[in-house]
Parts: C-alpha cells; structure tokens; sequence
C-alpha cells in the first residue's frame, strides 16, 4: 500500500509540472495619427545634366557548332503478293452465223 500510494504521488507530481502555462500579453494601445500639417516650399533645381555612362564592350561570337550526321536509309517493304486469276467465262453455244452487210 505505501509503495501505490508514493507511485500515485509521483505520477500526479510529474503530470502537474508537465502542463505548461499560457501567458497572455495585455492588447498594446494604438494611436491615432492627426491630420497632415501644411506642405514646405519646393526645393530648388539641379544644375547642369547628367554625364551619360560607358558603353560596355560587346561579347565575342561563340564557334558554330559542327554539322549532324546523315540518317540511315530506311528498309524495303516487302513484295505484295500476286492476285487470284478470276473465273473463265462459259462457252458459247454453236449455232448459225449470221451477216449483216450494210446498205450504202
């Protein structure tokens, strides 16, 4: 019985000082900015205009690049192949001729 209720003890001493506590920061007071005060007078013009800068060298021109090679022929097809022969017609019938001879 000592060595639960010194287990209980400890267990709930650790659990309590685990919890870590929130601190909250009181809302900070923002003030309100017054109105604009007049404006001052113009400052005077500079005098005289601007040097103009150097202009920068030009860059050297890069080597062509070298040619790319030819592609390979590509293969043959293959030969189609040959047609089936189509029917033969029926023989005629034999019988008398007849010739038409033309009036002129």
């Amino acid at each position: 019985m000592k060595y639960v209720l010194l287990s209980a003890a400890l267990v709930a001493t650790l659990g309590l000082v685990a919890c870590e506590k929130t601190v909250v920061a009181p809302p900070v007071a923002v003030g309100v900015p017054g109105p604009a005060g007049p404006s001052g007078e113009k400052g005077a013009t500079g005098a005289g205009v601007g040097v103009p800068g150097p202009t920068g060298a030009t860059g050297s021109t890069g080597a062509t690049g070298s040619t790319g090679t030819t592609g390979y022929t590509g293969a043959t097809g293959s030969t189609g192949a040959t047609g089936s022969t189509g029917d033969t017609g029926a023989t005629g019938k034999p019988g008398d001729t007849l010739v038409v001879i033309p009036a002129k």
